[in-house]
């Protein structure tokens, strides 16, 4: 045992926390390894002081728990105590090793991730618990996606019943995501009532929901003309008009808290010290720059490298080498919002930067499917917004053309003329 790793054993108490949703397992080992607590306690505020009580006889406690987010993180981080998050497929090997059997229980969880913690915890890194501000960016962010999932199945449960009885209206919309579409759902919600509006009826609706457009509008009539020539019998009809009218009103209510959620991130984007940094990435805009913002923190120290924030998020590929073998895979261990985020992003930058579409390009010229280009494209992004976010400066365009000229990538270097 070096000195660094005798000191750390000499001086902290560790504590394994395998969390649950109404109780919690606590295992607490000394600098030996020996197990001093054992217990579980309930998830109510009885059982917080419980622990805090259990724990304050301890010197200097560091605790290893299997999530590095959500409200038991937060408590732990509240009460004072250095927290180490263990990743879960470590924090399986460290099960393995401790039960080689296979056997696994709450208990057992909680005891590896103690010991883990006093063997190899003078290597890892301690949760810093990032500014209010940011937090609650980042739940908001994570929030909004959850609810635009829940627009998207719900319009997709709208397609879907329109097709039994009403295609004609699928017909004659494109983008279901649009308000003036479930408008026209709850306005005309068969085919016969369309018919039975008549053209005057069909024109104000357009025009009141401001979707005229002159190359559209007679295609529209004719097809509104025709609703009753092909769509669902009496039966289907009665049923599926009664759905689709259910799931457009729910549609709304949907999107009406999604503006309330798109209004406050915004706010918070606005008030945050990073804002001009992330608010200049271009292709970013105002739904992705927040989210870019929130999912990588304030905490300057969490990456000391491009490479480490390009392995978290997931565009860097994982390597497996084994005597002759040798083989680069897809990295599947990583922050998926964060890689999701990356990859819109990187789509849209082509857009605006010449020498973003020129790398996706040529990646696609070498055989590289759309999804690995973009990859490959965010994995250039990331080294750049990384000594971005290091430096707090904004992106600048013409200081990336110098780098890409002075080492050596005149050939895309040439094509990145800023746009003005």
């Amino acid at each position: 045992m070096d000195r660094s790793t005798q000191n750390w054993s000499e001086r902290t108490t560790f504590v394994g926390f395998d969390w649950a949703g109404n109780h919690h397992d606590v295992v607490v080992v000394d600098g030996h390894g020996r197990i001093v607590e054992d217990f579980r306690f309930e998830d109510t505020a009885e059982g917080w002081q419980y622990l805090v009580q259990a724990l304050s006889k301890r010197p200097d406690p560091a605790v290893a728990i299997e999530t590095s987010s959500g409200a038991t993180v937060e408590r732990l981080l509240e009460a004072g105590y250095a927290v180490y998050p263990v990743n879960p497929k470590a924090a399986k090997r460290y099960r393995e090793r401790k039960a080689p059997s296979g056997t696994k229980t709450d208990r057992i969880d909680a005891w590896s991730l103690a010991d883990a913690l006093r063997l190899d915890g003078h290597t890892w890194r301690v949760l810093k618990a990032d500014d209010p501000l940011t937090v609650e960016l980042r739940l908001l962010c994570r929030d909004e996606i959850g609810l635009i999932e829940q627009r998207t199945t719900l319009i997709t449960q709208l397609k879907a019943a329109l097709h039994q009885y009403y295609p004609i209206a699928l017909q004659a919309f494109d983008d279901w995501t649009l308000r003036s579409t479930w408008a026209f759902i709850e306005a005309f919600p068969t085919p016969e009532a369309l018919s039975k509006a008549g053209k005057r009826k069909w024109e104000k609706f357009l025009h009141t929901h401001k979707i005229y457009r002159a190359d559209s509008y007679q295609k529209r009539l004719d097809l509104f003309a025709q609703a009753q020539t092909f769509c669902g019998n009496r039966a289907t009809t009665n049923a599926k008009s009664m759905l689709a009218v259910a799931l457009a009103g729910q549609l709304r209510t949907l999107q009406k808290h999604l503006d309330q959620f798109r209004g406050r991130i915004q706010a918070l984007f606005a008030q945050h010290p990073d804002h001009d940094v992330f608010g200049s990435l271009p292709g970013a805009g105002d739904k992705l720059a927040p989210r870019l913002l929130a999912e990588l923190g304030d905490d300057r120290q969490r990456f000391d490298s491009a490479q480490a924030l390009q392995c978290f998020v997931g565009t860097a590929p994982v390597s497996y080498q084994s005597g002759q073998i040798k083989k680069v895979c897809f990295r599947r261990a990583c922050q998926k919002v964060f890689r999701h985020t990356v990859h819109l992003w990187a789509d849209l930058s082509r857009v605006k930067c010449p020498w973003a579409e020129t790398y996706y390009r040529k990646k696609r010229d070498e055989g590289q499917s759309h999804a690995c280009a973009l990859r490959c494209l965010g994995q250039r992004w990331l080294k750049i917004l990384w000594k971005m976010w290091q430096t707090k400066t904004p992106y600048d365009a013409e200081l990336h053309q110098r780098n890409q000229i002075k080492h050596g990538s005149w050939v895309i270097a040439l094509q990145t003329t800023p746009t003005t």
